[in-house]
């Protein structure tokens, strides 16, 4: 086993959160002795410890586009060795397993509330920090490119189908008059301005959903969640189960309509499993998650 260097004992402590719908989640996945399962999301292991602990010979592969996350999640899960653990960098949607078949496949998609903590990445206004947002940092694209480069027209579309923003145009207009750019609180402190006092002083801040859809446009985060799922039940043992915890509207619909819609899935959850009290009441950032869970069919 290789030592921690400081660095990622400074990942593996940044990256530390409370899974999500944990138990719920564990409970359904039904987890066998000696089983194989693929967390496509693994951040800094939360979920991956919780089916590692099941069985002393469970094991796990874990996914993730973040070098932190997966820097982290070796540092936090060191104890259980390669023989039961291993990773794979990248977007989930290009991963191939080869000629493995998984008992089960878990996935928590959107941003961690780490990379929310970090400020020099750029996903929270809460902190001055360059205009990045991206969980691949090899990747090219940033949010201040798109706020920066596209059109008016173009940024109005993506605040209103990827951020739900019905004063998009409002928005892109004033950002575009006001560009450029370079930091997160710049940006933020410009949406405000530009819309009227009663929805600058509403429940949320006004840049809420447009540094939502930046986030999904800078990463590709539906459409990549779209391959995914339509990849994923071919990776499945029969009888294997998948377990995907979405976090707004625009996921949890994606979710729905590809595990009903696979000819190789059966829908195990009807309506979706939302965090009971005391998780929120532990986890505020727990209120909007929804897990959906489908099982591969004998065909």
């Amino acid at each position: 086993m290789s030592t921690i260097t400081n660095t990622s004992e400074k990942n593996a402590s940044a990256f530390v959160h409370i899974p999500v719908l944990s138990r719920e989640l564990i409970a359904r996945l039904k987890i066998n002795p000696g089983g194989h399962y693929l967390d496509a999301t693994i951040g800094g292991g939360g979920h991956s410890r919780l089916i590692l602990e099941t069985f002393p010979d469970v094991k796990v592969t874990g996914i993730d586009r973040d070098e932190r996350a997966i820097a982290a999640a070796k540092a936090n899960l060191a104890e259980y060795g390669a023989e039961r653990l291993t990773f794979w960098q990248g977007n989930f949607a290009d991963y191939q397993p080869e000629n493995v078949r998984y008992d089960g496949i878990i996935a928590d998609l959107g941003v961690s509330s780490a990379q929310l903590d970090i400020p020099d990445r750029g996903f929270s206004f809460r902190h001055q920090a360059p205009l990045d947002m991206r969980m691949d940092r090899t990747q090219s694209l940033t949010a201040a490119d798109i706020i920066n480069d596209w059109d008016e027209e173009k940024l109005a579309k993506i605040f209103y189908e990827y951020g739900e923003e019905r004063l998009s145009r409002r928005i892109a207009k004033q950002i575009v008059r006001q560009r450029p750019f370079q930091t997160t609180t710049e940006l933020a402190e410009a949406i405000a301005r530009c819309v009227p006092p009663k929805y600058r002083y509403g429940r949320i801040h006004p840049a809420t959903r447009v540094f939502q859809a930046l986030r999904i446009a800078v990463n590709q985060e539906l459409e990549s969640l779209e391959r995914f799922l339509d990849k994923a039940p071919y990776w499945l043992k029969i009888g294997g189960r998948i377990g995907i915890i979405s976090f707004h509207s625009l996921e949890d619909r994606i979710v729905k309509h590809r595990l009903r819609d696979s000819p190789l899935l059966e829908v195990l959850t009807k309506k979706p499993i939302t965090p009971q009290p005391d998780e929120e009441a532990q986890n505020p950032r727990s209120r909007s998650a929804k897990l959906r869970l489908a099982q591969r069919k004998e065909t």
